[in-house]
């Protein structure tokens, strides 16, 4: 599985960006997909992520300024972006792992994905 992440760019705080990010599967649709982020100096986190059945699940920082959606026809999962803010500033990754049972789904946490695209800088001055 190979995931590429494109969309991101330099921008001004309250602005908006979409990234996405398009895998490389057969069975997209099978997949469990996420975002994250790292910023210099920090641990990567969490920022969204998308069940193959549709649900999402959202960090608090991000929970109403961000959406995540996948398009399993185009192999795609797209991060929307509002009203950024400079503390958006980071790496953003994204991350894919074959669906497993609700009681293994653990979206927050990076070792469930197996797979890992090459990351998109998000720069937001203010």
């Amino acid at each position: 599985v190979q995931l590429q992440a494109s969309g991101g760019g330099l921008v001004r705080a309250g602005v908006s960006l979409r990234l996405s990010c398009a895998a490389s599967v057969r069975t997209f649709s099978n997949y469990d997909m996420a975002w994250f982020r790292q910023a210099p100096g920090k641990e990567r986190e969490f920022v969204a992520a998308i069940r193959w059945s549709g649900g999402v699940t959202y960090a608090d920082s991000v929970k109403g300024r961000f959406s995540i959606s996948r398009d399993n026809a185009k192999n795609t999962v797209y991060l929307q972006m509002n009203n950024l803010k400079p503390e958006d500033t980071a790496v953003y990754y994204c991350a894919a792992d074959p669906a497993r049972g609700s009681y293994y789904y653990t979206p927050r946490i990076p070792t469930y994905y197996d797979y890992w695209g090459q990351g998109t800088q998000v720069t937001v001055s203010s």
